[in-house]
């Protein structure tokens, strides 16, 4: 008999030991639980780790310890035999869950919740243990269903510490380690009336990105939890700003703030006391997010340098270029058939080009070294400089229109030397034309400078370099190609009419920067600069006067003396920089088109995004004129109303007509330099999709259908 006893008891334990790392899992209508042990078995008095294991169907998900703003937590419920004891769940870092306007917190696809299961002494060694727990789970997706299920695992009692399942026993081993633990950094908060300020800090956060962290409260009505949180980084920590649970909002929201908080991937606990921010939690701005993969992000020097020429040759068809470049054809039309000459204004062009490409990025380098966040186009960013261009432009075609002339070839600042010869005109012409075009970006050069402006200062000299290379190649190879040369027409008394019709596209340019400082800076501004523009025309009339009358031998001084004194006040009074900020700013409708929107800031974005909803943000400008072409071609269109409509996509505006540092980093963030990008936000949450610069309705359509199903 005793041999009987101990060969049963020892096909016992064999069975225990192969049914210890699991029982088989039950599978509701979405989800498949299980219980399964860390170890082959437990000692009497040990301890083993059993989890519950939730295996969840795609688009569904079940809840953490706080559900948040509904649905509700896993429960489990055991069944043990007599002096077993079982402890808490520990709680793997959950995630965000957004429905509608609310958030949730919890899991999707699998995981592991461990609990510790304690022996009594008296546990008998070659005994298979049955263990019991019943299991409630509530698993949604655009509808909640609570499941449950009866879970059963057997493990046997050993003499000795078991070894580890070798199927379950390593990733059991990992949710231990992974789940938050208190010690890792300090906590403080503050409540002043609809704000909870939460410090963390602690030597493991210094220099830790914390753009994407996260704070998920234990207690469900601490925090309104749809509203976004707000970070402030700092030299040795965080700042979470949180909007209090409603009805808490005239505080205190608790006696101590407790809960899990997210950083760089690592989730840790914390209990915050009432106390003083302290300076390493705050100090270095908000956190921006980073992106998974920014334009331009993995581009080096050579295939930068490519790039920035592409884009060069491209920005020559922007519309913004073609009234500079027109000017400048009626001035080679005029030496096409003097080679010399064509060649050398062709290479003064290419010098103008390219030293001012250097000029723009030489400044824009400098001013970012000092903590600025400007990007590409910033000089349209100021309103006086718009209205000075716009009165240089309205100067240049009232010379071409034969007002006036202007001596020494000063063709950059007219066009008679442009029609005339001269290679100081060549030079500023090329010089204006890149005033006037450097607002604009073309593909290829958007990643290009995006790439350079986080280059050591040699580098994005380099790529600038190869932008102005590209810009001015098309013009100076045909002065330099002589086929070309030879097919445009001789010199005579057409090039006189030709050059004054070259005039209106100058009118057009003037009217378009007179636009552009009406939208930064208001109706008064756009009246000063019209008040401008009339002495300005009646001070160069002067001077054309004069120059007349000088022309038939006499010496007109006071009518020289007047002009230049008029011209000169309609420059200052255009430029002098008290120009305020436009009354329509904030319009809910966007200009050019009838898409509601709303202004773009990192906050709404976050609320937004919060609900569920796929969103649409348009970085634009009033002097980029391929955002204004844009807004005709693809926003102005009934395909694209009725697709934002369809599918309920947010459309929020980033203006940048107006100097703004929180656009200038988002668009830095995305590998840009400038206007325009566009950001497409999936429905279902993840990084934004970057549409191309030249759009239509139906790309934009086609984007939003993705997105809304996303």
């Amino acid at each position: 008999m005793t041999l009987i006893w101990k060969f049963a008891a020892a096909a016992g334990l064999v069975l225990g030991l192969a049914n210890a790392a699991a029982a088989a899992p039950v599978k509701t209508a979405h989800v498949a639980l299980e219980l399964v042990a860390q170890s082959r078995g437990i000692t009497p008095g040990g301890q083993v780790t059993v989890a519950l294991s939730q295996d969840i169907q795609t688009e569904w998900h079940t809840y953490w310890r706080n559900s948040g703003d509904s649905g509700a937590p896993t429960e489990l419920t055991w069944t043990l035999p007599a002096g077993w004891t079982a402890g808490d769940i520990v709680w793997a870092p959950p995630t965000r869950q957004p429905t509608g306007p609310l958030m949730n917190y919890g899991y999707a696809g699998k995981v592991l919740l461990p609990v510790t299961l304690t022996a009594p002494k008296s546990a008998r060694i070659g005994d298979a243990v049955e263990l019991k727990a019943h299991a409630s789970v509530l698993v949604c997706a655009d509808v909640c269903v609570p499941e449950d299920a009866d879970l059963t695992l057997t493990l046997p009692v050993v003499a000795s510490a078991p070894e580890m399942d070798p199927v379950n026993g390593p990733g059991i081993a990992t949710a231990l380690e992974m789940s938050p633990k208190p010690g890792f950094a300090k906590a403080v908060f503050t409540q002043a009336g609809k704000t909870l300020k939460l410090a963390v800090f602690g030597e493991g956060l210094k220099g830790a990105d914390v753009s994407d962290s996260y704070f998920y409260p234990y207690a469900a009505d601490l925090i309104d939890h749809g509203k976004p949180q707000l970070i402030e980084r700092g030299p040795g920590g965080l700042t979470f700003t949180l909007t209090p649970s409603p009805g808490k909002e005239d505080g205190p929201v608790a006696a101590a703030v407790e809960g899990v908080v997210i950083v760089a991937g690592h989730a840790f606990e914390v209990k915050a006391m009432p106390g003083a921010l302290p300076p390493e939690a705050s100090g270095l701005g908000p956190a921006q997010a980073k992106p998974t993969s920014p334009a331009g992000g993995d581009l080096g020097i050579f295939a930068a340098i490519a790039f920035a020429f592409v884009g060069g040759l491209i920005l020559n068809l922007m519309p913004c270029v073609f009234p500079i470049l027109a000017m400048k054809a009626a001035s080679l039309a005029g030496h096409a058939h003097d080679r010399k000459e064509a060649q050398a204004q062709g290479l003064a062009f290419l010098a103008g080009a390219v030293g001012t490409f250097l000029a723009l990025a030489g400044v824009l380098i400098a001013v970012r070294a000092g903590g600025a966040a400007v990007g590409w186009g910033f000089q349209l960013q100021s309103p006086p400089v718009v209205a000075g261009l716009a009165l240089l432009m309205l100067a240049v075609a009232l010379n071409l229109s034969g007002l006036f002339e202007i001596g020494s070839s000063l063709q950059g600042l007219g066009a008679e030397a442009a029609s005339r010869g001269g290679l100081a005109g060549a030079f500023l012409t090329g010089a204006l034309a890149v005033v006037v075009a450097a607002p604009c970006t073309a593909p290829f050069m958007a990643p290009a400078l995006g790439w350079a402006l986080v280059q050591p200062p040699l580098a994005s000299l380099a790529v600038f370099f190869g932008l102005g290379l590209g810009f001015a190649a098309p013009f100076t190879l045909v002065a330099f190609i002589p086929g070309l040369l030879a097919r445009l027409p001789r010199p005579g008394g057409w090039m006189e009419g030709f050059r004054r019709l070259m005039a209106f596209p100058m009118y057009g340019t003037a009217a378009w920067l007179a636009w552009v400082l009406a939208v930064q800076s208001g109706s008064d501004a756009l009246a000063r600069v019209f008040a401008a523009a009339v002495i300005l025309a009646l001070g160069v009339w002067l001077l054309g006067s004069a120059q007349r009358r000088a022309g038939l031998g006499q010496r007109p001084v006071k009518s020289l003396i007047l002009g230049a004194a008029l011209t000169i006040a309609a420059l200052t009074a255009a430029i002098w920089p008290n120009y305020a900020e436009p009354a329509e700013a904030g319009s809910t409708e966007a200009r050019g088109s009838s898409i509601p929107y709303e202004a773009y800031s990192p906050e709404k974005l976050a609320e937004v995004r919060a609900t569920g909803k796929p969103v649409f943000i348009n970085f634009t400008a009033a002097w980029c004129v391929t955002c204004q072409v844009n807004e005709k071609v693809a926003f102005s269109t009934r395909t694209a109303a009725e697709a934002f409509a369809k599918s309920g996509t947010v459309y929020l505006k980033a203006d940048w007509t107006r100097r703004d540092a929180v656009i200038a980093e988002e668009l830095a963030r995305h590998g840009r330099a400038g206007v325009p990008l566009y950001l497409v936000y999936p429905a279902g949450g993840g990084d934004p999709v970057i549409l191309p610069q030249i759009l239509t309705g139906e790309m934009v359509a086609g984007a939003l259908e993705t997105a809304a199903k996303s």
